[in-house]
């Protein structure tokens, strides 16, 4: 199969590969629903030494890097009591933790989370962490630029792999919020 973005060796519908996976990414894509059927979302095997997207890109074509997108992992506080969300942006642009994620979240303060907490929490890779297969009760910010690309390129839980989705089905993610400004 040929990817719909970039030029891969290995392209798959990733409901054909979930033991390339980590189990929540399996899962999420197992019991997908929505208008994006699960096999729109392509697979594409990767090297993990290539995993960072400045040298995917570099590597895989410089076309990608208008439509990578980084889900970052942050926490934020308030009163004591800590809150973890996800954000969703482009490659091109940085989170804006102090300012939109913070007034989204309520926090006092936010920051991005510590990788032994992100990865502990999510069963995922640090470095792959994608948005398919985050905890169910968690927020994922993803800014509206995300949304309006056809397909967009983003981790897999691993390392080793990326995930090619279409955009509006990060507006469909459990827990999604789409916010205009987060990637700034």
């Amino acid at each position: 199969m040929d990817a719909p973005i970039g030029h891969f060796d290995n392209a798959r519908p990733a409901p054909a590969c979930l033991d390339e996976l980590t189990r929540p990414v399996a899962d999420a894509v197992r019991h997908w629903s929505g208008s994006v059927p699960a096999d729109q979302i392509v697979y594409v095997d990767t090297d993990p030494e290539w995993a960072d997207t400045a040298v995917f890109v570099e590597h895989y074509g410089r076309d990608l890097l208008e439509t990578s997108a980084n889900c970052v992992v942050v926490a934020g506080k308030r009163g004591g009591e800590t809150s973890l969300a996800a954000c969703v942006v482009l490659s091109t642009t940085r989170v804006d933790v102090n300012g939109v994620v913070r007034r989204q979240l309520g926090a006092r303060k936010a920051s991005f989370a510590a990788m032994d907490t992100a990865v502990g929490e999510t069963g995922m890779e640090y470095g792959g962490i994608t948005p398919v297969g985050l905890p169910a009760a968690w927020p994922v910010l993803v800014d509206s630029a995300v949304v309006d690309l056809p397909y967009v390129l983003v981790g897999s839980g691993r390392r080793r792999g990326k995930l090619l989705v279409p955009g509006k089905a990060f507006a469909e993610l459990p827990g999604a919020v789409v916010l205009e400004g987060l990637g700034v």
